[in-house]
Order: C-alpha cells, then structure tokens, then sequence
C-alpha cells in the first residue's frame, strides 16, 4: 500500500527550460515525506504520522541517503502532482522511503497509473536520532505498527538495483 500526497507547483520550482529544476525535485519529496511520517499542530495527519514534528520533539531524524533518478521532465502544471510513498525498508534505527512522482490522477483516482507519466523514482535513507543524546535510537513499535501497511519492495532504479 502507498501513501499518495498531492503537491502543488510553483514557478519557484521551474528553470529555464520551464520544467521542475532537479534540485527542486528533492525539495517536493521532502515536503511530501514531511507530511507524510512528522505529526504537525494543524491538526492534519497521515495515518504513518507517529514521529512528533514540533521543536524540542524527542526525536530528530537525519537524511543518510538519496537516490533519485528522473524519468521525464516535470512541467509546470496547475493540478497538484501525485507524490506515492512506502517503506521500502525498516532497519533497526533508520527507514528507507521510497517516492515515486507521478502526472496529476485521472478521474480513475490516484491508485490508477494507465495514461499518467512517471516522473521520478526516487528513495531516502532516514537515520531516527534521539534528541538528548544525539545517537540513534531504535524505530518504536508505535512506529513499526503504523509503518507496517506500507512497507513493500525498495524503490527501484533503472540498472542500479
């Protein structure tokens, strides 16, 4: 099962070639994943939103790896683009998400994929740091029971995995 996050464009994210700017890219997944996994005080929550996202929280969590490949050019677009995100694997202290960025859903809804463009797959390796100590700390089974339904395959990359 995926977690699908709908993510408006801005002309921000644009180049001069009018399409999504590579490193724009990686800003996008992280709003994605942050709205994904971090609680926030709006009252909005994704049912994998179990790490506390506010300042003083016992938990920090640290980037270890991005991998990201791109598939087609992004074009700027008024309909949100359709962010997928699993688990693709759950370690003792880290997690690794995968994200796929798709073309806005067709009517058929976000699950149905024929006639949209894959724009980019792409994956994140997170390290859970305990705030006091500044060490990783082990994933929590609150964690891993809210994460279970969505852990599947890595991501996978073209000749890379």
């Amino acid at each position: 099962m995926r977690y699908h996050v709908p993510i408006r464009l801005r002309w921000s994210d644009l180049d001069a070639y009018n399409h999504v700017n590579n490193s724009r890219v990686l800003s996008l997944l992280e709003e994605a994943r942050v709205r994904t996994f971090w609680t926030s005080d709006d009252g909005e929550a994704s049912p994998l939103a179990v790490i506390e996202g506010h300042q003083g929280a016992s938990t920090q969590t640290l980037i270890a790896r991005h991998e990201i490949e791109y598939l087609a050019a992004i074009p700027y677009q008024a309909q949100p683009i359709d962010i997928h995100l699993w688990v693709g694997r759950l370690g003792a202290a880290s997690c690794e998400v995968g994200y796929e960025v798709w073309s806005p859903p067709l009517e058929a809804g976000p699950d149905h994929t024929e006639g949209r463009t894959k724009y980019v797959v792409a994956a994140s390796t997170i390290v859970f740091i305990d705030t006091a100590s500044q060490r990783p700390r082990r994933i929590s089974d609150a964690e891993r029971h809210a994460w279970a339904p969505y852990v599947e395959e890595p991501a996978k990359f073209r000749g890379t995995r």
